[in-house]
């Protein structure tokens, strides 16, 4: 039998339309340019991450920096009345705090020291020490004093709280110290920082007027000092 003709129809894959004067592509180049780009950034970055842990460790390991350490070592509170209905805090309260540079190399500028007082989460006293230079390994005596009245008004439990311990005759104070400090490395002095010195739950015997205490004397109490 002889074949039919197909009458110049085509039954093969579908022809794509012919690509617009003066378009050349080269396959895979656009791809491959913003690959090598990311490469060369990340293999960039972990260079520079790699550079500064090895300077990081470097300088650790010569200078080896260490916190500064607060000490509350002795505290004389000879009065703390609180009165109704004025709601006036009466107050005399003598701190003794040794502060030590523990490091070597690294000295110490204390721009401000301020010295705060709360009872209660409440701050009813503060006082600016004078600003100092501590160098290395060296131990510098700071002896606030908080003495005075002021208007602390106590809502039902506070008043209660403060009750207790009038008549246990020993009071839970707090010592905040608020810093601006620049450590300084030979000749290289850094940057100023503000570190916090919390000095919590220190209890304190309401002395008598003969000199003695209701209870025994305050042991030392180490600072928690972050920045």
């Amino acid at each position: 039998m002889a074949e039919q003709p197909l009458n110049g129809a085509f039954y093969g894959p579908s022809v794509p339309p012919p690509a617009p004067k003066g378009y050349f592509r080269r396959p895979g180049h656009s791809r491959g340019c913003g690959c090598c780009l990311l490469s060369f950034f990340v293999k960039f970055i972990i260079a520079i991450v790699v550079i500064l842990g090895i300077a990081a460790l470097i300088f650790w390991l010569v200078v080896r920096p260490r916190a500064i350490k607060f000490h509350v070592t002795e505290a004389s509170l000879t009065g703390f009345e609180h009165t109704s209905p004025d709601n006036i805090l009466r107050y005399n309260l003598a701190l003794t705090v040794p502060v030590r540079n523990p490091n070597k190399r690294i000295g110490v500028y204390y721009d401000r020291i301020e010295a705060h007082a709360y009872y209660d989460g409440m701050r009813f006293s503060s006082t600016t020490l004078t600003p100092f230079y501590q160098g290395h390994k060296n131990t510098t005596v700071l002896t606030p004093m908080f003495q005075g009245q002021n208007l602390v008004i106590f809502n039902a439990g506070e008043l209660r709280t403060y009750n207790e311990e009038s008549i246990a005759g020993v009071y839970n104070i707090e010592i905040k110290f608020r810093l601006r400090v620049r450590f300084k490395l030979g000749d290289l002095k850094f940057r100023r920082v503000k570190p916090k010195v919390n000095c919590d739950d220190l209890r304190l015997p309401l002395s008598t007027f003969n000199g003695t205490t209701t209870s025994a004397t305050v042991l030392p109490l180490k600072c928690d000092f972050d920045f």
